[in-house]
């Protein structure tokens, strides 16, 4: 891909409008696409490239993150032995601060979700837990968002609505070595059952996922180094996660070839525009 394709990638915008998307992108933000593209056409035809192979590897860790989370809470679930190992995990383990810290958060916005899915009526029922000490009665002139929050902590929710609310940060976080004696060997290696898989390879590669992610949900652009490595871990947790079948692949892996073809394909001619711009402005 050329560096010309580049540029008439945006014939189609007048240069009225050009300064127009230009404004509504913000130069800050298009600063790093000129100097790549080495003109203000060039770095929004690059910008809209990049949000495509962001979308690419969007869909692609979603996925990841979503098979990940579950496999953990399987293998926990049977690890415990309780349903709620989250909130109530048995024997001698303890949680961390930040997970404690995590989980207790998690499971207020899962009860501010549910809350807003009530009806006045169902609203006002919660009194009578929320003020059990007042009769069931809330405190006159009480504000509306206290009133709410107290509410709030009177509806009990299920563990899978927690586990719903809680991000990849934390799921990535029961690879790390604070847990490689209370999760990861015994119970969390059977996530990954390849004998040669380590913990620290695995929380590697799912720190290059994490990182990835949020700069996805920030819109700032994957490239270069970054890219390599976000494909390349990628590609490590679907050939490790769970068992192998006949063929060799995991159902993860299966599952992903469509979108991962996709993605190889979106990086692959991102790094041929970028080549192909850097020895243009050589």
């Amino acid at each position: 891909m050329s560096n010309n394709s580049t540029l008439k990638s945006m014939d189609h915008l007048s240069d009225e409008e050009l300064a127009a998307v230009a404004a509504l992108l913000s130069s800050a933000r298009l600063s790093t696409f000129e100097r790549m593209a080495g003109s203000n056409r060039g770095a929004i035809a690059l910008h809209q490239e990049m949000l495509r192979l962001a979308a690419s590897l969007m869909t692609v860790t979603a996925v990841v993150e979503i098979a990940l989370r579950n496999a953990v809470c399987d293998r926990l679930t049977d690890h415990f032995g309780v349903a709620d190992w989250l909130r109530g995990p048995t024997g001698a383990f303890v949680w961390g601060a930040e997970e404690r810290g995590k989980i207790v958060q998690a499971e207020k916005s899962a009860q501010k979700a549910a809350y807003a899915k009530l009806t006045q009526e169902q609203k006002r029922q919660l009194d009578a837990a929320a003020f059990r000490s007042r009769g069931g009665v809330a405190p006159a002139g009480i504000p509306h968002e206290e009133l709410s929050k107290l509410r709030q902590t009177a509806i009990p929710v299920p563990m899978g609505q927690v586990v719903a609310q809680l991000t990849m940060y934390f799921w990535k976080r029961l690879f790390s070595a604070d847990y490689d004696h209370a999760l990861w060997k015994p119970a969390l290696k059977r996530v990954f059952p390849d004998k040669s898989v380590s913990r620290a390879a695995v929380a590697s590669h799912l720190e290059s996922i994490y990182q990835t992610r949020n700069r996805i949900a920030h819109h700032e652009p994957v490239y270069g180094r970054r890219l390599v490595q976000t494909e390349a871990a990628i590609e490590f947790v679907a050939r490790h996660l769970g068992s192998r079948g006949q063929d060799g692949a995991t159902p993860l892996e299966k599952l992903l070839q469509p979108e991962m073809v996709e993605l190889r394909n979106r990086a692959a001619d991102m790094r041929q525009r970028l080549d192909a711009l850097q020895a243009g402005a050589g």
